[in-house]
């Protein structure tokens, strides 16, 4: 808490005191009316006369207004500005400050791309004192000289570029020789180049400065280019083999970065015999003796492996392998080759530049996967992968973040081992990370659960479980910080969670979600990426009750909400149903509640409502739709009627000329609107899809479940048959044989057993064959096969001679998907009535045997 004691208040005082100091010097910088007089320029002046009146005698400021405004001056009077004021420029800028000359280079460069000018400016400004000033101006003459034609390239650049590369001229003027020769080396012949450039670039490769040579060394690519295959194999590369052995670590580093860049001009031969053992020297120097060029080859290491791919043998791809290996660890364990005195405690700055070349590893990755082969990924490469991926600093994973999708894309069917990275990464404690990752997301999710080109469906049952509640996680985290661009775009890319996952997890996971995103949100950009993919979700939802479960909330809680910011939101939400579902969607659900909002008490809900009318007229068919019509045409004389607010009532006006104009489409196609049509007659085959498709799945459920209840209907009936075919044994052995009663009773209980059991195999029956007059064939045939087939074995004769029946084969083989189910059911009834029928037979034959 602050207390008020009187030194604090002295304090205040001194304080606002110097507060008025401050102000003083600003009121005694206000002009003075003679300064103002000297400002003043005549109106009568034409742009040329004051031009040149403002950089004879006017200040530094009226002279840089002039100089900026020179494009101008060249398109309106190009003779006259060329003429007079030109030359004042050129005679300003000997003497001008650092503001003016940037301005010059900028209006330069705009006037020499449009017109034909002498570039004398340029060269004179090159070797400026102000090193800021001689580096724009070298950018404006790099930028020209690709517009100017070869003929003033020559006499204005190339010639006097020949006495500024001299060693006798300063160390500013040949650092820009170099940078304008590798420019010209694309403007001119293999012959030009190789007499007149070429003996400059030798002198400059050979300079006594190392910054000359190391900025020579970096054009060489560009003269390489420009000169051709040859050229380069008999010129550059001797020069680039005696750079890179150069004593300077900058020399030898752009020798090494220009060697890679170069890879494709050279041959097979100059690859193994030169490329090869220079790179060797340098991995093996990084570690040992020049720490300096750990970064540039970790950068360049992936396209260095490549490009040298076909000359390595086993032991060198193995080698430079487990260079990378080392590298992608460096700085998170001691053993990295240092020296004992070396394994002390790191510095800031070793620190920063290990961070950078495990970054680097992180940004060559998906080339190491090209260069092992994506099959050997996961013993090869996959530890290196779950390091960098858990790497304790944020640039790193970073890296690994944004380069994911290139990893899976090659991983292909094997992209379900790096699945729990991806969860990690989802889950960082960094929103960078997870920004990365955004990018490419639903790319990612695809991969994943498709389980690439080559996969079966096992891997897409693992990918799922842990990937929702990542998912999920990472929504809540970019909801709770401060970051909602990042929020807005996850939730963008969660639009595709429909092609990913079911429809009933969307819903209980992630459709809820998106409705109190729009309820509770307070960044506009992020609700309005919350309502259209809630839009989207509820397009791909599969069950009608929960349709209109959404659909009641989105009414209720935004169009009847009594927050305007919700109202506002909900004609937002139905911008987007109208996007992605049909007109007959949008008329049936959301059509008559957006016309109850002109009676809404806020004037701005009103306004975009009235924005809103024509899209809403729009979808309406004709006759359809005529109710609706009506309706609309109603609330609009209301509007223009009872509006009172005068901005609400403008836009109505605008609105009603607006639909005046507008034609309404008809039932039937016609050719203005047939590919609007087209396309609404696609969302709303689509949604009548989904309806088919749900009620199909409620039959479907219904039908397991009955066929559960007669499966155990089945199953007690057995057990009850066994019963009483036991204890009918028990009688016949106990009986007298022969008796008249019991041969009776036997047959009305086969009867009776018969008639169960047929009742049993039609009820078992698939619905669309209820009726048995519909498949008498597989009531008779199919059943007596099952009845063979659990007899003894001495009828197998029998079951031949049925198999052997073409009409019973046929059928058979056509209709075993729809006729498996009834066949247990008949073969346990029948059996048991086939037996007792032949039971009268069997006796005199037992009573014969036990004789």
């Amino acid at each position: 808490e602050m207390e008020f004691s009187q030194s604090n208040l002295f304090g205040y005082i001194e304080d606002l005191q110097e507060l008025t100091i401050i102000e003083r010097p600003v009121r005694r910088s206000l002009k003075t009316p003679e300064e103002i007089e000297r400002l003043t320029v005549d109106e009568e002046l034409s742009d040329i006369e004051r031009a040149v009146y403002l950089l004879s005698s006017g200040q530094d400021i009226q002279g840089t207004s002039v100089v900026a405004n020179l494009p101008v001056l060249m398109r309106q009077n190009p003779a006259e500005t060329l003429r007079r004021v030109l030359p004042k420029i050129r005679e300003v800028l000997h003497v001008a400050g650092v503001e003016m000359q940037l301005t010059a280079a900028v209006s330069f460069l705009t006037v020499l791309q449009e017109e034909s000018v002498s570039i004398h400016t340029h060269l004179q400004n090159l070797e400026h004192r102000d090193a800021g000033v001689s580096n724009a101006w070298l950018e404006t003459l790099l930028a020209v000289i690709e517009a100017l034609p070869k003929e003033t390239i020559r006499h204005e650049i190339l010639n006097p570029l020949v006495s500024k590369a001299q060693l006798s001229q300063t160390l500013q003027s040949r650092l820009v020789s170099c940078k304008i020769m590798g420019k010209l080396a694309n403007k001119f012949e293999a012959h030009i180049i190789k007499r007149e450039i070429l003996p400059l670039v030798k002198s400059l490769c050979q300079d006594v400065e190392y910054e000359v040579r190391t900025c020579m060394c970096r054009q060489l690519e560009h003269i390489a280019q420009g000169t051709g295959t040859e050229l380069t194999k008999t010129v550059v590369l001797p020069e680039l083999v005696e750079l890179a052995r150069d004593e300077g670590s900058s020399v030898r580093l752009a020798a090494f970065e220009t060697l890679v860049n170069l890879l494709d001009m050279f041959d097979a031969d100059d690859r193994s015999q030169t490329v090869l053992p220079l790179v060797k020297s340098f991995c093996e120097k990084s570690f040992k003796a020049d720490e300096s060029i750990l970064v540039s080859l970790s950068f360049h290491l992936g396209k260095l492996c490549n490009g040298l791919y076909g000359i390595f043998t086993p032991e060198q791809h193995l080698r430079f392998l487990e260079f990378y290996k080392k590298l992608s660890t460096l700085g998170l364990q001691q053993e990295n080759g240092h020296n004992d005195n070396q394994l002390q405690l790191q510095t800031l700055e070793q620190e920063k530049k290990y961070t950078s070349v495990r970054k680097n590893c992180a940004y060559n990755f998906p080339a190491m996967i090209v260069f092992v082969d994506p099959k050997n990924f996961h013993l090869e490469l996959y530890s290196i992968f779950f390091c960098l991926c858990h790497d304790p600093e944020i640039p790193v994973r970073y890296t690994m973040a944004i380069s994911f999708y290139e990893v899976a894309k090659l991983l292909n069917s094997g992209v379900y081992t790096i699945h729990k990275e991806l969860v990690t990464l989802l889950q960082d404690e960094s929103l960078e990370v997870l920004d990365a990752l955004v990018g490419h997301l639903p790319e990612i999710l695809e991969l994943m659960t498709n389980g690439g080109e080559n996969s079966g469906s096992e891997n897409k049952l693992l990918s799922i479980p842990d990937l929702i509640p990542a998912l999920t996680t990472a929504e809540q985290r970019a909801a709770t910080s401060l970051k909602w661009r990042t929020h807005e775009k996850l939730l963008q890319k969660y639009a595709c969670l429909p092609h990913i996952i079911s429809s009933d997890q969307i819903y209980y996971r992630f459709l809820h979600r998106m409705l109190t995103i729009i309820l509770t949100n307070n960044v506009l950009p992020v609700q309005k990426a919350a309502a259209r993919t809630l839009c989207v979700y509820l397009r791909y939802n599969r069950k009608q009750e929960q349709r209109h479960e959404v659909i009641q909330k989105l009414i209720e809680q935004l169009g009847q909400g009594k927050s305007y910011w919700n109202r506002l939101r909900f004609l937002d939400t139905c911008e987007f149903i109208m996007e992605l579902f049909s007109k007959s969607f949008f008329c049936k659900y959301f059509f008559l509640p957006v016309l109850e909002l002109t009676h809404d008490p806020v004037a701005n809900v009103r306004m975009k409502l009235c924005y809103l009318l024509p899209k809403v007229k729009s979808t309406l068919k004709i006759p359809t739709d005529k109710h609706l019509l009506q309706q609309l045409e109603l609330c609009i004389r209301k509007l223009l009627c009872q509006e009172k607010d005068k901005d609400v009532l403008t836009i109505v006006k605008r609105t009603v000329l607006e639909l005046d104009r507008m034609e309404i489409s008809v039932d039937a196609f016609q050719k203005r609107f047939y590919e609007n049509d087209l396309l609404d007659q696609e969302k709303e085959r689509q949604e009548h899809l989904l309806l088919e498709m749900e009620q199909l799945e409620k039959e479907k459920q219904q039908n397991e479940g009955r066929s559960t209840n007669i499966n155990d209907k089945m199953f007690e009936k057995k057990r009850r048959d066994s019963k009483t075919s036991s204890v009918l044994a028990k009688s016949v052995t106990l009986s007298v044989p022969g008796s008249s009663s019991g041969t009776s009773a036997g047959k009305e209980d086969k009867k009776s057993k018969l008639v169960r059991s047929q009742s049993f195999s039609t009820q078992a029956l698939h619905p669309k064959y209820n009726n048995i007059d519909k498949c008498p064939k597989i009531n008779n045939s199919f059943c007596l096969l099952s009845v063979y087939f659990t007899q003894k074995k001495n009828y197998l004769s029998k079951l031949k001679l049925c198999i052997s029946d073409d009409s019973f084969r046929t059928h058979a083989t056509g209709n075993s998907g729809n006729a498996a189910f009834p066949s247990s059911s008949c073969s346990r009834n029948l059996f048991n009535s086939g037996d007792q029928k032949n039971s009268g037979n069997k006796e005199s034959q037992s009573r014969k045997m036990s004789m």
